[in-house]
C-alpha cells in the first residue's frame, strides 16, 4: 500500500553549509519559520510522526538544513529557525547568509511553507524571509500555527487580516490555519504543500 506523501518521509542529511547541500537537479519544498513558531510540530503532524523534526522549547534548536526524501526525487527540506536570543552573532551572521543563499538561489526549490505563530504574525523577520524569496516567483504557502491558542472570532479575523497584507505586498502566497494540537488544517496544508510539489520547475539551460 502506498504512504500518503508526508508519511513516506525519510531522513537524508543534514548540512550547515552551501557547498555541502545534494545536487540542484531535485524538487524540494523547504519549510522556514521563526524559532518557537511550532515549525517542528508542524513538520511532525504532517509526517504523522512523533519526532521527524526536533521539538524543542529552547529556541534556535534547529541550526541545519535538513532533508528528507518522499520518494521520485523529491525532498522536505526543513530550514534553521530564525528571530532568535542568546547566540553569538557571528552564528547568527552564518544562518542568515545560509538562508538568505539557499531561498534565494536555489533551483531544486519549488515553493516554499512559512510558518508563523498566529498569535504573532508577519513580523520582520517573516517579512525579510518574503523579501528574499520573492525575486523567484516561486508559490509561499503561510501557515498560521497555533490557532487553537486563539478564539474562533480572532483567528478568523487574524487570517483575512495576513492575506490581505501579503496580497497588499504583491507576494505569491497563501495562507491558512493551523493547529498541530487539534489537527485543525491539516488536510488543507497537505494538499496546498503536495501542489507545490507538484509545480514543474523550468530547465536550466
Amino acid at each position: 500500500m502506498n504512504l500518503p506523501l508526508f508519511e513516506r518521509a525519510q531522513f537524508v542529511i543534514s548540512v550547515n553549509d552551501i557547498a555541502a547541500l545534494p545536487p540542484d537537479d531535485a524538487i524540494e519544498v523547504a519549510f522556514v519559520g521563526r524559532s518557537n513558531s511550532g515549525k517542528s510540530s508542524a513538520l511532525n503532524t504532517l509526517a504523522r510522526r512523533d519526532r521527524l523534526a526536533f521539538v524543542s522549547k529552547t529556541p534556535g534548536r534547529t541550526q541545519l538544513i535538513n532533508y528528507f526524501s518522499l520518494g521520485e526525487n523529491r525532498f522536505l527540506v526543513d530550514l534553521p529557525g530564525y528571530g532568535f536570543a542568546g547566540v553569538p552573532y557571528a552564528v547568527k551572521a552564518h544562518w542568515e547568509e545560509l538562508l538568505s543563499e539557499y531561498v534565494g538561489q536555489r533551483k531544486s526549490l519549488s515553493g516554499l511553507v512559512l510558518i508563523m505563530d498566529a498569535r504573532h504574525p508577519l513580523k520582520p523577520l517573516d517579512l525579510q524571509m518574503l523579501e528574499w524569496f520573492a525575486p523567484t516567483g516561486k508559490p509561499v504557502h503561510v501557515l498560521l500555527t497555533k490557532a487553537d491558542k486563539l478564539s474562533r472570532s480572532t483567528a478568523v479575523t487574524t487570517l483575512r487580516k495576513v492575506k490581505h497584507e501579503l496580497d497588499t505586498l504583491d507576494f505569491n502566497a497563501t495562507a491558512q490555519l493551523f493547529s498541530s494540537l487539534n489537527k485543525q488544517g491539516v488536510a488543507e496544508a497537505e494538499e496546498r504543500v503536495s501542489a507545490l510539489f507538484a509545480r514543474q520547475l523550468p530547465q536550466s539551460g
